[in-house]
């Protein structure tokens, strides 16, 4: 995954070549991403879904994180980046069946990683029930949704933990149904001003429902 060759670019996003994943990341090349989020309604009320990265990840293991998301390869276009969510998550779902949200430049700096995204952030609005999920174990353990109002509070400091539910797969490969109180460091730790974008482009779209 290392070896992976993604295109890179410069502040402006004006593609600059190509490198590989390891040395983008060594040396904070600017790259793109795909991001999409899920959502549903019931009863009329948003719930947004999360995906729970796998313990054997090499960053951040076990953690709550984007729906679904991923690299966008040097021969890839960002249509493509729909593969994630095939890979990940196991539903088939078209491109144009997504809410294009923003391009957001999104940039983290840990242990010698410097991670500096063009991430492409889309919105689905799902119909799927749990059962439908076939996670990548490799890469996705479980999958829960939260109230999006609840999500909402706990990213603007209302609140100090929210519900989730849905289900992780234990290690036998079974799925096992969760419903379990979350707080903000089970959460992949992206910047604040991303989970404040996302939270405000979802409810803009919200909405319009």
């Amino acid at each position: 995954m290392e070896n992976e060759l993604l295109k890179i670019f410069d502040q402006q996003r004006n593609p600059i070549g190509i490198a590989s994943r390891e040395e983008i990341h060594k040396a904070g090349h600017w790259h793109e991403t795909f991001h999409c989020w899920f959502i549903s309604f019931e009863d009329g009320l948003p719930y947004i879904y999360l995906q729970k990265r796998s313990a054997a990840k090499k960053d951040y293991p076990n953690l709550l994180d984007i729906t679904a998301a991923g690299h966008i390869l040097a021969d890839e276009s960002i249509r493509d980046g729909v593969r994630e969510i095939k890979e990940e998550l196991g539903v088939e779902i078209a491109f144009d069946e997504l809410v294009p949200l923003e391009i957001i430049e999104y940039s983290v700096t840990r242990d010698g990683l410097i991670d500096n995204e063009i991430a492409h952030v889309f919105l689905y609005k799902s119909q799927f029930t749990f059962d439908a999920f076939k996670l990548q174990k490799e890469e996705v353990s479980g999958l829960v949704k939260a109230s999006f109002t609840d999500f909402t509070q706990l990213w603007s400091g209302k609140r100090a933990e929210i519900t989730v539910e849905g289900f992780e797969i234990d290690q036998l490969g079974r799925n096992n149904t969760v419903r379990k109180k979350v707080e903000k460091h089970e959460f992949v730790p992206h910047e604040l001003s991303y989970y404040e974008d996302i939270i405000k482009l979802i409810s803009e779209e919200i909405v319009k429902e």
